[in-house]
Parts: C-alpha cells; sequence; structure tokens
C-alpha cells in the first residue's frame, strides 16, 4: 500500500475518511464523510468494504451470515519457523484450519468454526480467543497448535463470515450512473477458496481498463472532448461494461466459496464419508482451478 501511495501526489489520498452518505448533484456526486467533509466526484467506485454505503445506496441487500464464523492470526518466529513454502489445511469435526507460511518469519493461520450463542463475546477477549482456538484445534497436528501457541495475543481476529447472496448480483445494480462497486463491497464471500483479494485485483485491474476507455488521455486537451454529458454517458457504459464482466464471475466466487466450505466444514457422518473418500481430489482442483483466472492486461 505504502509502495502505491508514494507514486500518488502528496495529499491524493485521504486516510481515516468514512462515508455517511451519497448524494445526487447533477452529473456529479457528492460523498458526505463522517468528518462534515463533502466531495465532489466525477466517478465513484465504492471499495469500501463488507458494509459499503454505497452498495447501500446502489440497493444491494447487506451482506447476510453463513452460521460460521473465524479466528485468524499472524504468528511471528524471530528465529524462523522452518515450515516449507506450502499451505497447510486441515478439515474434520465441524472445524476447517489452516495455516500458510508469508515469509521465513511469519506464519498465517485461520480457524472457522460453526458458534454457538454464548460464544460470541469472545470476539472481544484475546485471551479466550487463544484458549478456544487452542482446544478446538486439540485434534489437528502440532504443527497447527505451534503455531497458534506461538502467537502473541494482539495478533488474534475474530469475526462472523458473511457473504452476499450470489443471485443478488443477477438481478441488483453493480453500477449505476457514475457509480459503481469493486472489492468486498461488491462480492463479499467465505474465505474457503481464498480469493477475496484476489478478486478484489481483478476487479481493478479490469475498471482500470473500462474507464480509461471514457476518460481523458494523460496530456489530452480536454477541449477536444465532447461536453461533460456525452463523457458521463461514456463513464456510465464504461461502468456497466465492467459490470457485466465481473458479474458472473462474482457469482461463481461467492456460490463456490460457500459450498466449498459447507462440504468441507459439514460434522454429518454421510458428508464426512463422501467428502473424505470421492470430494478431496476434486475440491482441491476446484481450489486452483478457481484462481486461474486471466483478468487480461491494463493496455
Amino acid at each position: 500500500m505504502e509502495t502505491l501511495a508514494k507514486e500518488l501526489p502528496s495529499g491524493f489520498i485521504r486516510f481515516s475518511s468514512k462515508v455517511v452518505s451519497i448524494e445526487e448533484s447533477g452529473l456529479f456526486k457528492r460523498v458526505h464523510l463522517a468528518d462534515g467533509t463533502i466531495l465532489r466526484t466525477k466517478v465513484l467506485i465504492g471499495c469500501d468494504g463488507v458494509n459499503s454505503v454505497v452498495a447501500k445506496w446502489l440497493g444491494l441487500q447487506k451482506p447476510v451470515f453463513t452460521g460460521r464464523s473465524a479466528i485468524r492470526g499472524l504468528a511471528n518466529f524471530k528465529d524462523g519457523h522452518g515450515f516449507a513454502p506450502k499451505f497447510w489445511l486441515f478439515v474434520g469435526k465441524g472445524i476447517r484450519s489452516g495455516l500458510l507460511p508469508c515469509d521465513d518469519e511469519t506464519v498465517y493461520w485461520f480457524l472457522t468454526w460453526i458458534p454457538a450463542s454464548k460464544e460470541e463475546e469472545l470476539e472481544d477477549d484475546p485471551v479466550k480467543l487463544k484458549e478456544f482456538a487452542i482446544t478446538k484445534l486439540k485434534d489437528t497436528p502440532d504443527e497447527m497448535k505451534y503455531v497458534v501457541e506461538k502467537t502473541s495475543l494482539d495478533c488474534f481476529v475474530s469475526s462472523p463470515l458473511r457473504y452476499r447472496r450470489p443471485w443478488e448480483l443477477l438481478w441488483g445494480n453493480i453500477s449505476k450512473g457514475n457509480v459503481c462497486v469493486a472489492g468486498d463491497a461488491l462480492h463479499p464471500m467465505t474465505p474457503d477458496l481464498g480469493q477475496g483479494g484476489c478478486s478484489a485485483m481483478e476487479d481493478g485491474v479490469i475498471l482500470a481498463r473500462c474507464l480509461a476507455e471514457a476518460l481523458p488521455k494523460p496530456g489530452e486537451d480536454i477541449k477536444e472532448k465532447a461536453n461533460e454529458e456525452e463523457e458521463h454517458k461514456r463513464i456510465e457504459m464504461g461502468l456497466k461494461k465492467f459490470a457485466q464482466e465481473r458479474r458472473w464471475r462474482s457469482f461463481d466466487l461467492i456460490t463456490t466459496a460457500y459450498i466449498v466450505g459447507y462440504i468441507q466444514q459439514n460434522n454429518g457422518k454421510m458428508m464426512n464419508f463422501f467428502r473424505d473418500k470421492f470430494l478431496s481430489r476434486f475440491l482441491y482442483w476446484l481450489l486452483l482451478k478457481k484462481a486461474n483466472f486471466d483478468c487480461g492486461k491494463l493496455n
């Protein structure tokens, strides 16, 4: 993030700016921030996460709880962790967990489970979170438990898993006029494919390409462009093109992630047998297949 930010003029990015409302202003949008600032914008791209104000403005429904929760953490090993650069995944008894080395000293890990109502209070207590995670992972390999035990309390995060009902993307507004959504604001999904951040980067490439066709090129004399109304129409068509390209990809990822998570975390005897004996290889193939997506080039 810092590397990308340094490529932009100083003050170009406004941090800690929570959007509270959006209103029409002719061909522009007026974005109201929590600190009272009002921004007038030619194009509004909502990348404001699961609780997106922009998605709400477009009429998309609020993401719903899947019935599962997750604990995530980063373990730091000053002298190196010794893990090979590969992804570890463990499923069984209603628990889904795994770990992935980020570099030679840091390991990311996760645990998903189906919470009881009394476990909701865990989210704000890292001590209880750590104890709970270690208990839940008692049947996993020692490596998994070791990484969790080595995680400092300030590196624990817990949250409910939410997703957008995929059929909403088929008839809902991904774009409207000069407004659209991308990233988690567009396609919040369960983490079972590991494609949340990856699909957001896909959005960025495709959105940049679509908008580049509508906006003036660097160094181009704005007087040679059509009037504001025609430019607005080109922006609208560019965002519609983006929405069209991303609609089914988003539908596919949300649906597949939900199904994979449901199968892997299911604790029923028949499902466990079917998953372990027949579906394991297919699910791993599916993970790789969904990641192998070519969003094209910027130019």
